[in-house]
């Protein structure tokens, strides 16, 4: 007998994409689970058109939420996927064989994103193998405040499945600029709370000009035409970004002597 397997997703206000995600999840997902973090569009009821179980948690970090959504599912076997994330046919075909032979504690998907309506294969934006088939009670979700990752336990052994997980995430430019500035401000805060507050001009301008260099040139982003000109640029300049913040960042008030 095939394993039974909880889709999860996280969602706030993904009306634009939800339907799409959890239509092709049809025939795969024994459960969907979509925790929300209170919507205000209508995601929640294109949810449940689909058939899936809500529950509403208020949202307090990515790895909190996951973690929460993970642990609510009523499967131990777990694809946790996002919003805008949608399985392609060979994907789907690569989940069923491991639910019905199970070999590893997790699997990677191979993650092709569309970027401005193109498909991006390359600076270094494909294959971004992610964990997201998992059994639960060999990991968990671990972070800070940015970049999430599922950790398996020591000695735990991981397979990869073939397919990819399309990705479809930014829309127009803008939408990528203005994404950029809200996840730069928590890529700061993130490494102010790990105490590396040091900011140079090598952060400043080295390692934005390496981003570009590396992005566009050693991982051929220049084949991805105007897409890759736009990653590698925007990407610097996150770059940038996080660092300025990071050195405008208040310092931490001294701790009173005991």
């Amino acid at each position: 007998m095939p394993l039974a397997l909880s889709a999860v997703i996280i969602t706030f206000n993904e009306e634009a994409n939800i339907g799409r995600c959890l239509t092709a999840l049809a025939g795969v997902a024994d459960e969907v689970l979509v925790v929300d973090s209170f919507s205000t569009d209508q995601t929640v009821e294109i949810c449940r058109q689909h058939g899936a179980r809500v529950i509403h948690h208020a949202f307090e970090g990515y790895v909190e939420q996951k973690n929460f959504a993970t642990a609510a599912a009523r499967h131990d076997h777990v694809l946790q996927l996002d919003a805008d994330e949608v399985l392609t046919d060979e994907l789907r075909r690569s989940i069923e064989q491991a639910k019905n032979h199970w070999q590893h504690a997790g699997y990677t998907l191979a993650r092709l994103t569309n970027y401005c309506g193109t498909w991006v294969r390359h600076g270094g934006w494909y294959p971004d193998r992610k964990l997201r088939l998992y059994d639960r009670r060999l990991g968990r979700w671990e972070g800070l405040l940015l970049h999430e990752r599922y950790e398996l336990a020591p000695g735990q052994t991981v397979g990869a499945l073939a397919g990819d997980l399309l990705h479809y995430s930014y829309h127009s430019v803008e939408q990528h600029v203005s994404q950029l500035n809200r996840f730069t401000s928590i890529a700061a805060a993130e490494l102010a709370l790990r105490g590396k507050r040091r900011v140079t001009v090598f952060h400043l301008l080295l390692k934005p000009l390496w981003k570009f260099v590396h992005g566009y040139f050693f991982r051929l982003g220049l084949l991805d035409g105007f897409a890759g000109l736009c990653i590698a640029g925007i990407s610097a300049w996150g770059v940038f970004l996080k660092f300025a913040k990071l050195r405008t960042l208040p310092a931490p008030h001294p701790t009173a002597a005991a």
